[in-house]
């Protein structure tokens, strides 16, 4: 196991005795499940790491946590405490899905009904926009001197004639996590629950579907499947807006992945994480497909 932080100064378990197991997966922070001996279930994300730099916002990710929670699809808030990075949570009874588990139409449907549920749950505290995303992240890794990928300049203009294209019929935003790749979504069997709102904030509805989709590495038949289960009626701008956001996801991501690989501590590949998704961007920009994405996304159909 890794360092473990002061977790005697947290008030929830001031006074209880404890077991501690180190989960797996978090890229920023390490995740603890803590079991008191009086019955008290938890789990405790110690945040590491320059949050900044990535334009992390811890407040608003505790404020969030806890609006997923009255939206009935995340965990509760048990304790936050900026001054140790610590924001404990109710253990949530499942399993974290890995990618393959999408193949079963049960999960696909669980998920899309969670994130449906999120998204209409109440407002999150800031905005998320990956335009602006990657425009912050490409300032800093320019800053910095890190690296970037070979040819991501390249694409800069077709990068403007997404962004543009999703603007036209641009629908209000709503509360989304931002992050829902596989591990963030935890399953029981009945319904799936939504962790991990480091990232969260209001958005397009589609970049969650989207960013879900690459993340999840979904077929194209999956991304329809999961587009249709969230909207009902399956319209054809909506799922070209859907794909248009995957690839906003891969392009702005990417970024993160490069930043990581040059400023983390931590002992991951980070530059093949970044590489995947710009790899994954680079295909859509020189596939068949874009120009008629973009006209259906900007002409509704």
């Amino acid at each position: 196991m890794t360092e473990l932080p002061p977790l005697d100064r947290l008030a929830i378990l001031a006074g209880r005795s404890w077991r501690v197991r180190e989960l797996p997966g978090g890229l920023t922070k390490t995740n603890l499940h803590v079991e008191t001996d009086d019955g008290r279930d938890l789990v405790v994300r110690w945040s590491h790491g320059d949050a900044a730099l990535l334009g992390i916002d811890r407040d608003a990710e505790a404020f969030n946590t806890r609006a997923a929670a009255a939206a009935g699809v995340g965990a509760d808030v048990i304790e936050y405490r900026p001054d140790l990075s610590m924001l404990v949570i109710a253990f949530l009874p499942g399993r974290s899905l890995e990618n393959a588990d999408f193949a079963d139409a049960g999960v696909l449907g669980r998920a899309a009904a969670a994130t449906r549920e999120l998204h209409a749950g109440p407002r999150f505290q800031g905005d998320f926009d990956m335009f602006a995303r990657q425009a912050a992240y490409l300032a800093t890794v320019r800053a910095h001197g890190y690296e970037l990928p070979p040819g991501y300049d390249d694409h800069a203009d077709a990068w403007d004639a997404v962004r543009r294209a999703l603007a036209v019929h641009a629908a209000p935003t709503v509360p989304c996590n931002n992050d829902l790749l596989a591990a963030n979504f935890i399953d029981d069997g009945a319904v799936c629950r939504l962790i991990d709102y480091e990232y969260s904030g209001n958005n397009d509805a589609c970049f969650e579907l989207g960013n879900t989709s690459t993340e999840c590495d979904f077929a194209p038949e999956q991304v329809e499947a999961y587009a249709e289960a969230y909207f009902g009626k399956l319209m054809r701008a909506d799922l070209a807006r859907v794909r248009l956001q995957m690839l906003a996801s891969e392009y702005g991501w990417s970024l993160w992945g490069f930043i990581q690989a040059a400023a983390s501590p931590i002992d991951y590949d980070f530059h093949g994480w970044g590489t995947e998704r710009y790899e994954k961007s680079v295909a859509t920009f020189r596939g068949p497909d874009l120009a008629r994405l973009l006209e259906e996304v900007t002409t509704g159909g």
